[in-house]
């Protein structure tokens, strides 16, 4: 959960009384559910002009403002908002979650006999692993749907603090798992996605909102706990220039590809200041650059934690009206609740900004059709019990996993089993025949499970042991192990993580398999008779060097937290129903990395002098385990590029200082960019047998100033290719928006000289020039 540790008793209280009062209400007879501006239950609400939904938003917020007092303004800037009975308003909680399916984290929503389940899609980085932007979308739009069917049976609320965003900038983060991985591009065209199939309005109005979600956490965000530095009290210490190409990119596509609803600020200080008190990150840039049409929530107990764990103020009052002075709207948490009136009355704040606030808030509630009355007259009122969990909502859980799990190593006669040749297969490991470990964090209850066991063993007959009590293997059970292993045509092994090796408030220091896992493997590998199938379940990357050197291990698959339906997409792969598309998401770093690189240096940048390497794919100078963009397929594929220039020159006025000095880049102004974009036209051939997707992934390698990276992703389109078959891809490039990068003070500028594209094995040499 958000909150923090020492407050969890107090929200249990609270979510488990909420659990009970509501589920008596909704289950003995779900019309009871109260809802605002509902004028066939209180005639009286139909004189308010909030209520009236011929008017304006604006028209009505204001109405609506203008009714409370300061007190019950108050008590609409904390998350478990309170009901105004004298004009109707009922109790709303905002803090629901959807990471990968509607979730029981947060007192906003939960389950019952009436919706007893909802659908558990794979945790996010194996989507991201994907690479598919139709697919990131389609997820949104099915969890939005079952969100809206529990919102009007009184389970659900309807604004969803979901998705996180943040860059996966270190293997040891707990958290990764959550995210979309460590590029920039693939985490704004996620953030982007997911967010429109949330929010989008089934009439094509985007002022309306089907669900309203939140990007998070904003920002610089991605350490929780490691070697007694936590996320309460941690200063990420980040330049402008990687503040700008590396954090900020998937918030800013949130806010403007996406029309986001709300952005939560995290726990963390950036340079010196907490992100939810500081005015430049949220007034400034989220609401003023980007023009969020929506609010600004924070982390739960933020507030509090910038007061009494960062003593960033000296009173509380003074807490509370420099957050909601910076921009903050909604306080996960009861300090606004507490504090905010002595602001008012003491100076700090005036009323006025209090009204800012809260107006943001009902605004999304307005947007969202909560004061339009009972939600069966509305766009989305005929949805109910029968949209959760359906045969369709299931599959594509399956094919989201399929999608995502990325084959790693596979020798020739391994993969795909044959289920015919299969007599017997032997299933081994602490994740081999697990249920929850499938749905990672963040998660809700699923409509059902399929373990890898049950995947596997209704294709052939399967033996199965455990090898290790648990993910942790402090022992390991070799004798049976390895009995079933010599006696069986092949052999599956699946081991990693879980939750009690990486998750929120624990981050790893050892990036090796868990305990013995890896004498497990090892020992189960020298015995085998057949092919040795090594299957990892993690969220972050492990140094498995080991067995990628060992050809006793025939091939490798990763396949993150693969959601409810992972053991059938683990066996649909492995017995060659569905040809492996997946590619990593995030770089697989050695266990030297973790032991060198502090988790708490945020440069992205590597630094030669003291040995610094960098981070992630873009920047990291070292050696590596697998690298970002990994992944085979059983089909071998063929790149050919048909068009691309070699040459792009940029207009210049005359006098342009460049014209006369020698220039290493120029900045990226708007009337310089017009129409400045060429097409890369290439052709991609499935060399092999089987159809399946490909992901072609676009490159480029920029001239070597301002520390640019050494390389950074322009584009990536996911195609279906039967066996043999060719098919077209073009790249649209905007040299403004794709060749350029950000300097060492922030700003955006073109390099100029040669930018090296790749595509596949392909290299293409381009010349930017005046």
């Amino acid at each position: 959960m958000e909150n923090r540790a020492p407050k969890v008793s107090v929200f249990l209280t609270i979510i488990l009384f909420q659990f009970f009062s509501s589920y008596n209400v909704v289950d003995s007879q779900s019309s009871q559910a109260v809802f605002a501006c509902d004028a066939s239950k209180n005639p009286m609400v139909a004189s308010f002009l909030f209520c009236n939904t011929s008017a304006g938003f604006v028209a009505r917020v204001s109405d609506l403002v203008k009714r409370l007092t300061l007190q019950e303004k108050i008590g609409f800037l904390v998350n478990n908002a309170n009901d105004v009975n004298r004009l109707g308003i009922p109790r709303y909680e905002w803090w629901s979650e959807a990471l990968h399916g509607v979730s029981y984290v947060g007192p906003g929503t939960h389950f019952s006999s009436l919706v007893p389940g909802a659908t558990s899609f794979p945790q996010v980085i194996l989507t991201a692993a994907s690479f598919n932007t139709t697919l990131f979308e389609t997820i949104g739009k099915v969890v939005s749907t079952e969100a809206r069917a529990m919102y009007n049976v009184g389970l659900a609320g309807l604004t969803y603090w979901s998705p996180n965003v943040n860059i996966f900038r270190d293997p040891r983060w707990g958290r990764g798992q959550e995210t979309p991985g460590e590029d920039p591009l693939l985490s704004s065209k996620y953030a982007s996605g997911y967010v429109r199939g949330l929010q989008g309005s089934a009439d094509g109005n985007s002022n309306l909102l089907k669900v309203a979600a939140c990007c998070k956490h904003y920002t610089a965000y991605d350490l929780d706990n490691w070697k007694g530095v936590d996320r309460y009290h941690f200063n990420a210490v980040v330049t402008k220039q990687d503040l700008d190409d590396t954090f900020q990119p998937p918030f800013k596509s949130c806010v403007i590809d996406g029309n986001v609803a709300s952005v939560m600020c995290s726990y963390n200080q950036v340079n010196g200041k907490p992100t939810c008190a500081d005015p430049d990150l949220l007034a400034g840039i989220v609401r003023g650059e980007w023009k969020l049409n929506g609010y600004i929530v924070s982390d739960c107990d933020s507030v509090d934690v910038l007061y009494n764990s960062q003593h960033y103020t000296k009173t509380p009052e003074e807490a509370a009206a420099k957050s909601i002075l910076a921009g903050l709207d909604l306080n996960c948490g009861s300090f606004l609740a507490q504090h905010t009136e002595a602001a008012v009355k003491s100076g700090l704040l005036t009323e006025v900004a209090v009204d800012n606030a809260v107006s943001n808030n009902f605004a999304t509630l307005m947007r969202l059709g909560f004061f339009d009355g009972n939600p069966s007259t509305q766009l989305y009122g005929k949805l109910g019990p029968k949209d959760v969990c359906t045969p369709a909502n299931q599959e594509l859980a399956r094919e989201a996993a399929r999608q995502g799990i990325v084959l790693l190593k596979n020798s020739a006669g391994s993969l795909p089993l044959s289920p015919t040749a299969i007599k017997s297969l032997a299933v081994i490991g602490p994740n081999a025949n697990v249920s929850k470990t499938m749905i990672g964090n963040y998660e809700g209850t699923p409509c059902k499970y399929t373990t890898p066991l049950q995947g596997l063993t209704a294709s052939v007959p399967t033996t199965y042991q455990p090898g290790c009590p648990n993910v942790a293997c402090g022992t390991v059970q070799l004798d049976e192990a390895k009995r079933i292993a010599a006696a069986a045509d092949a052999t599956v092994l699946i081991v990693g993580a879980d939750q009690s090796i990486e998750a929120e408030s624990r981050d790893r220091v050892d990036i090796h398999l868990p305990g013995q896992q890896s004498t497990l493997v090892t020992e189960v590998a020298k015995v085998a008779k057949g092919p040795v199938i090594l299957v990892i379940m993690s969220g972050g990357g492990m140094d498995i060097s080991f067995a990628k050197t060992d050809p006793k291990i025939t091939s490798i698959l990763w396949v993150g937290y693969p959601g409810e339906a992972g053991g059938a997409a683990l066996a649909d792969i492995i017995f060659g129903y569905y040809n492996p598309s997946g590619r990593l998401p995030m770089t697989w770093y050695p266990q030297s990395y973790a032991d060198k690189v502090p988790m708490t240096n945020m440069n992205m940048r590597p630094n030669p002098a003291t040995g610094y390497p960098g981070r992630t794919y873009r920047f990291y100078t070292g050696e590596v385990v697998y690298s970002f963009g990994d992944g085979l397929s059983y089909s071998p594929v063929k790149h050919h590029l048909v068009s691309a220039p070699k040459l792009v020159s940029v207009p210049l006025e005359e006098g342009h200082v460049c014209h006369s000095s020698s220039c290493k880049s120029i900045d990226v102004v708007e009337e310089k960019c017009q129409n400045l974009n060429f097409d890369i036209h290439m052709r991609v051939k499935n060399m092999g047998g089987m159809s399946g997707s490909h992901t072609i992934f676009l490159f480029s390698s920029p001239p070597s100033v301002h520390n640019s990276p050494q390389k950074h992703l322009l584009g990536f389109e996911k195609v279906f290719l039967p066996a043999q078959a060719v098919a077209s891809v073009r790249f649209k490039v905007d040299v403004c928006k794709d060749l350029s990068l950000v300097d060492e003070v922030g700003s955006r500028k073109v390099a100029l000289g040669l930018h090296v594209l790749h595509v596949g094995d392909l290299k293409h040499s381009l010349n930017v020039r005046i």
